[in-house]
Formats: C-alpha cells, sequence, structure tokens
C-alpha cells in the first residue's frame, strides 16, 4: 500500500480552488481519484481529506465502538458524520474548499499546506502549521518514547 507522506506547498486561488499535489493525487487508489472526504479535525487547526476507503473504515470503526440506542453515542457519530462533505477532484486535480472552511483553518493569505498523515492527508494554513510544531528535542523525546517498546512483564 502506497502512503501519503511529506508536506507540500500550495496556493488558494480567490474561489478556493488548490491542486492536490501530484505526488499525492498518484497514490489514491484506483477509482478513488476523482473525490475525497473532507473534515475538519476535532483537535488540530486542520482539514483531514480521506480517500473513500479510509473514510469508510473510520466511519465503520467509529460505529463499532458505539451504541447505537444511546442518545450520546448517535449524536457523537451524527455530528461526526454530519461535519464532513465530499470533494470532487476536477480534471486537472485541484478541489473546492470553502471559503468558510480555509478561515477555520486560518488561512488568510492563500497559502497552505499539505501534509501527508500515511492514510490521510492534512490541510493546513502554512502560518499555522509552523506555529503548531514542536520543536526539535521535544519531537525526538516523545518519538523515542513512543517507539520504545514495552518490557514484557511477566
Amino acid at each position: 500500500m502506497s502512503t501519503f507522506i511529506g508536506k507540500y506547498d500550495a496556493k488558494a486561488d480567490v474561489k478556493g480552488r488548490i491542486f492536490i499535489p501530484s505526488t499525492y493525487r498518484k497514490v489514491l487508489p484506483d477509482g478513488e481519484k476523482e473525490r475525497v472526504v473532507m473534515r475538519k479535525d476535532a483537535e488540530n487547526e486542520c482539514l483531514i481529506l480521506f480517500p473513500e476507503n479510509v473514510w469508510n473504515k473510520k466511519v465503520s470503526d467509529l460505529q463499532s465502538n458505539l451504541d447505537e440506542w444511546n442518545p450520546v453515542d448517535q449524536l457523537l457519530l451524527m455530528q461526526f458524520v454530519s461535519d464532513a462533505e465530499w470533494l470532487d477532484i476536477d480534471s486537472q486535480g485541484r478541489i473546492l474548499i470553502s471559503k468558510k472552511n480555509l478561515q477555520a483553518i486560518g488561512v488568510d493569505n492563500s497559502e497552505v499546506l499539505f501534509v501527508g498523515l500515511v492514510d490521510r492527508i492534512a490541510v493546513w494554513s502554512k502560518s499555522r502549521y509552523e506555529q503548531s510544531k514542536m520543536s526539535s528535542p521535544d519531537f525526538a523525546a516523545l518519538l523515542k518514547d513512543r517507539m520504545m517498546k514495552k518490557p514484557l512483564t511477566l
């Protein structure tokens, strides 16, 4: 399976059209190169683009962890799904992101950054991404902590 890695600068035009980097378009699965699902990230100030198969798995995983008869679980699923929208990828490889969504992530000068997240893509305001990044020492320490194998307990 190919993965979305790296980061790429892009610009939104006055209508909010943005070219998905060709590297990422090539990674989209066959049969899924014409549209993606977009939703605002729940924690970070970015938008997430999901290939359809990844989106379907996320929704399925969420549903399997919820009780369909629990009203709080119903609202959680409803909000997760209702905050998402389909974005068509035009013949030139562009998506149209509404001004409301671009403003929600702090895009004020048309500069965006596509950031690979292995199975999905984040779209950031370039300046907000730079502000959100960890310092090199903090990144190294957290990465080391997460990559260390936990000792087996007997």
